[in-house]
């Protein structure tokens, strides 16, 4: 009797623990949402708040930060000098002097475009989008909250080396990818694995390698979407190759009536139960991103979770157009 109620709480434990994980993120859709929900998180920190940002052009959150490090708690942000030094000085000098401890990000990286806001060691916003308040009327992008204590000690961690400079291996934990480290085979891993279907949003399309496999994906059946914005034919070459194999690519033009495609996203087999997932975070599909970048993303497979993604997505490709190829 002993031997089998001990197996029905190891069973109700791992239960436990499985729906624990399975209900550790919250996503919210921007601009849809509005940024209050970052704010709100930035000032829910009571002990400290570490933040990682590609470009910070927000007079509120800096000046939310700034409040927090006057009422004690520890703030610490990494913001990128590699190629946004310009955009966020402004940022650095205005922390800097309202005692919030600020790093330049190490140079190693050809940039640090990770988007990332962790509190009180307990919880970690993972976004697409920076924190520069002029793109957030109509930039498409998300923010995954993630209370997975593995996932959060890992940004944990990698934020203490980072911070210094130091060499670091992060580690994936639950379900993270990380750029430079394993983001390209992940992410491609990810693309060759669908059976059913595969949506993306990306504002990159460059990385060779991605290309193709989306067109092999396209090739051996699976329904591909591809939505982006057009800017100026810039990816005119890879939408014809992805067309040309079978790929439904649909385009928003870039100007400030339309939507801008900022996000970072790819849903394979919505709706296949099992074999469903989603990947959300700060790596485009470029091959400075995957190889050559500090970028932070995750994949997760709870159905509501990626349905939520999905609808946003299917709703953006029905409201974009059909790329016409290019001569």
């Amino acid at each position: 009797m002993k031997r089998i109620s001990s197996r029905i709480a190891l069973l109700f434990a791992f239960v436990l623990s499985v729906a624990t994980t399975l209900s550790a993120q919250t996503v919210y859709t921007f601009p849809d949402d509005g940024f209050q929900p970052v704010y709100d998180f930035i000032n829910s920190a009571t002990k400290t708040l570490d933040m990682t940002m590609y470009e910070l052009v927000d007079t509120t959150a800096e000046a939310d930060l700034v409040a927090l490090a006057q009422k004690g708690v520890v703030v610490r942000v990494i913001l990128d000098q590699n190629l946004e030094q310009t955009k966020n000085t402004a940022a650095y000098n205005t922390l800097t002097a309202g005692g919030v401890q600020v790093h330049w990000a190490n140079t190693t990286y050809h940039a640090t475009h990770q988007k990332t806001i962790t509190v009180d060691k307990t919880k970690t916003l993972i976004l697409s989008a920076n924190l520069t308040s002029q793109y957030y009327a109509n930039g498409r992008d998300f923010a995954v909250l993630d209370t997975n204590s593995s996932n959060v000690s890992a940004v944990e961690a990698t934020f203490n080396k980072d911070f210094v400079d130091a060499t670091v291996t992060p580690s994936t934990a639950y379900s993270l990818i990380w750029s430079p480290t394993d983001s390209d085979a992940d992410l491609l891993a990810l693309i060759n694995g669908a059976t059913y279907t595969l949506t993306v949003e990306s504002e990159e399309i460059s990385a060779s390698d991605v290309v193709k496999a989306l067109e092999a994906a396209a090739q051996r059946g699976v329904v591909v979407k591809l939505i982006m914005t057009n800017d100026d034919n810039h990816y005119a070459t890879e939408f014809n190759a992805l067309a040309a194999a079978g790929v439904n690519v649909h385009v928003f033009k870039d100007n400030s009536s339309t939507l801008y495609i900022h996000a970072k996203v790819t849903i394979a087999d919505a709706g296949y139960s099992g074999d469903q997932k989603v990947f959300c975070g700060s790596e485009n599909y470029s091959t400075a991103s995957l190889k050559e970048n500090r970028e932070l993303g995750l994949i997760m497979k709870t159905s509501a979770l990626v349905t939520k993604f999905n609808g946003v997505l299917l709703t953006d490709y029905a409201n974009s157009t059909v790329w016409v190829p290019t001569s």
